[in-house]
């Protein structure tokens, strides 16, 4: 019989790193708007308990790599959303910082953003997202502005509010799961998460 999943708590909640990547922002040029975004959506989003470790820093390399180690590997992060640096000029280097860390690649995400993303614009194919496993995190890479991290995330929804196509964050919560981070759940109104029905759910009580 599988290992029931043991339920995000107060005490031992999902964590999740988040990380904007900008030259800019980092640089104080301007205000980050990624990570505040980021966590608002999560706010609304996760029913379960839940940590944030934030991070800005610059579109380097190997500055991407390390704090992407750090959160996983020290910090403890079962989830790290980056926003930022996946577009195809010279400095956007998010997704080969993030394949060089991670152990497996997940396509499927990076694919969906970007479908997603064509309902709106046709540049939407000049995005690199990526998404890999790191031991028992998950790491996804997401657009930069506000408006297509919640597309992303959420879905798209008609003009009554029904959701019409779903966000990649659909997937996450069973990943988690199956990769052995705390069991989450989400608010059905912001974010309904999919679970087969013979997936395990942590023992009642």
């Amino acid at each position: 019989m599988p290992e029931l999943p043991v339920a995000a708590t107060d005490s031992n909640p999902l964590r999740i790193g988040l990380v904007s990547i900008s030259d800019r922002a980092s640089g104080g040029v301007y205000t980050d708007a990624g990570v505040p975004a980021l966590q608002d959506w999560l706010a609304r989003a996760l029913a379960s308990p839940w940590v944030a470790e934030t991070r800005l820093i610059p579109d380097e390399r190997p500055v991407i790599e390390r704090t992407l180690v750090e959160l996983v590997d020290a910090a403890g992060c079962h989830l790290v959303l980056t926003t930022g640096g996946t577009g195809p000029a010279r400095r956007d280097v998010t997704p080969e910082a993030t394949l060089a860390v991670g152990d497996k690649e997940m396509p499927g995400f990076g694919e969906r953003m970007r479908q997603i993303s064509l309902n709106f614009v046709p540049t939407a194919i000049l995005s690199r997202q990526v998404a890999v496993i790191r031991g028992g995190a998950l790491i996804v890479n997401l657009p930069g502005q506000p408006k297509s991290i919640q597309e992303t995330l959420e879905g798209l929804r008609d003009a009554e509010g029904r959701s019409t196509v779903a966000g990649i964050f659909a997937a996450i919560p069973y990943c988690l799961d199956l990769i052995g981070a705390p069991f989450v759940d989400t608010h059905e109104a912001v974010c309904k998460a999919f679970r087969p029905k013979s997936a395990p759910r942590p023992a009642a009580g």
